[in-house]
């Protein structure tokens, strides 16, 4: 192999690798959502989808210091910046800047326009949001917008290949998808640093919550997937993580660092976003109708079962309402709002700071025992490699994932004072995060063949996350939230 390899499992210069520009472009975005620190408002211009009704405000700047600039205004600085941002990436790799420029341009509008789609009151809103919004019902389908952007991007791949080659320089999946995961890691150290301020007891109990739950449910699932359903190790290790720790977020990143082909985690996601809502639509009622009287457990449930941070925090707060209401009227017991929900978050949190964890973890086994996408187990694949390959191999992302974690973890506990400051910056920085997630998601609809997909067996991933989830992921997260959280109850306020 040469110096310079040209797929994803060889050896490319710093500047041609994809990994290395999206940490470079995630860190970044990362120091400018740093700005609010230090009383700078870098990103506070950038888009926000909101949830709406009338589409006149289904888009507007992140910070309220910006709120003169009209949303469609916000829009456009947002593609200026990702455009000019990973064009520079697009040129560091010696590509065509002239033709990405293009191409992107054309998906970036395509995929905002998916954004403000799938935030449509009656699509996005939380059953807890439908009085404001007022509406009778929703279908709290609220990361649709992805799902959107992927048929879309399917569509033209597969029925309009003229134009799918066109944009083909542009539909860069794994880039895209890195790129956000490495911001992700600030959002996430700054929930952590928020969660250590929460109840210390709910935190421990979180802990050994979070940890016992997926020490269980990760080699299950991927057992299941593997033994009954036949996957080879490059379906069943993000499946297992989507499951298992949090839903998208960590099917995407396991994909990334078992250096998955991008058409998994993004065909697994469309799945788990499915069955979240699914789990909105009857968890919180069944913890009402059975878990009133053991509220904590309750909450702790939620956050264990939903496959995502917006479902979980969302059933947190319909199940702390729900069960309110019905222990003021069966009980006349009048809790204090929001223990629930904490519950709920703080496991949440935890759970998310595991995704990188395991990622990392998953990251050194398919690289020190060479697992390959076919899932080929030789004796010579099972052989220890030396250091300078298993750093080849390492997907580099993980370590801006880390960097922009750590960083924040260790600056919100050394000077608490900052962490409202640093939700807000790293909120911003987020924002540029879903973006990222849903050009990616377009770009894999752009190059994916629905026929070979199907035949990867779309049928079996829908089986064994149905098989696993309601045979047993509910059921033990239930017992491991009875065993951590039971006879844990909120403050009570006095008549």
């Amino acid at each position: 192999m040469s110096g310079e390899a040209t797929d994803l499992y060889g050896k490319k210069s710093v500047l041609e690798s994809e990994d290395w520009w999206a940490v470079w472009l995630g860190l970044f975005v990362f120091m400018l959502g740093l700005g609010p620190i230090y009383g700078i408002d870098a990103l506070g211009w950038v888009a926000k989808n909101s949830v709406w009704i009338d589409i006149n405000k289904s888009v507007s700047t992140m910070s309220s210091a910006y709120k003169s600039l009209p949303g469609i205004t916000s829009a456009v600085l947002t593609y200026l910046f990702m455009l000019v941002l990973t064009s520079i990436g697009v040129i560091g790799m010696k590509k065509n800047v002239v033709r990405y420029a293009i191409g992107f341009t054309i998906i970036f509008w395509i995929v905002f326009a998916c954004m403000v789609a799938g935030n449509y009151a009656y699509i996005a809103a939380t059953p807890d949001k439908q009085v404001a919004f007022k509406i009778p019902w929703s279908l709290s389908l609220g990361e649709m917008g992805f799902v959107f952007a992927m048929i879309i991007g399917l569509i033209i791949g597969n029925f309009f290949p003229s134009i799918a080659k066109f944009l083909e320089d542009a539909a860069k999946p794994e880039w895209f998808i890195k790129t956000g995961i490495v911001i992700l890691g600030a959002a996430i150290g700054i929930k952590a640093v928020g969660a250590l301020g929460l109840a210390s007891t709910v935190i421990v109990r979180g802990v050994c919550a979070v940890a016992e739950a997926y020490l269980i449910y990760w080699p299950v699932v991927y057992y299941v997937s593997r033994r009954y359903f036949k996957f080879t190790p490059e379906w069943a290790a993000p499946l297992a993580s989507g499951i298992s720790i949090c839903g998208v977020s960590a099917a995407i990143a396991t994909g990334g660092a078992i250096r998955a082909r991008p058409v998994v985690p993004v065909v697994l996601s469309a799945v788990i976003i499915v069955f979240v809502a699914v789990e909105l639509l009857f968890l919180p009622w069944l913890a009402q109708a059975f878990l009133y009287k053991e509220p904590m457990v309750a909450g702790a449930w939620m956050g264990l079962a939903v496959k995502s941070d917006g479902g979980a925090v969302a059933s947190g707060a319909i199940t702390d309402s729900l069960i309110r209401a019905k222990a003021l009227t069966d009980l006349g017991i009048k809790w204090e709002e929001g223990w629930m929900l904490m519950a709920a978050t703080t496991t949440k949190v935890f759970i998310d700071v595991f995704i990188g964890v395991w990622a990392f973890v998953l990251a050194i086994i398919w690289s020190v025992f060479r697992i390959d996408t076919a899932g080929a187990s030789s004796p010579t694949e099972r052989s220890k490699v030396s250091a300078i390959e298993i750093w080849n191999r390492f997907p580099k992302f993980i370590i801006g994932f880390t960097l922009t974690f750590l960083i924040l973890l260790v600056m919100g506990l050394n000077d608490p004072k900052i962490v409202k400051a640093a939700e807000s910056g790293s909120g911003q920085a987020n924002a540029l995060r879903t973006l990222f997630f849903a050009l990616c998601f377009f770009s894999i609809g752009i190059v994916t063949n629905v026929k070979k997909l199907w035949a990867e067996g779309m049928g079996r991933i829908v089986a064994v996350y149905a098989v696993c989830l309601f045979g047993f992921i509910l059921w033990v997260g239930l017992f491991i939230s009875w065993i951590f959280y039971h006879g844990i109850m909120p403050p009570v306020i006095p008549n």
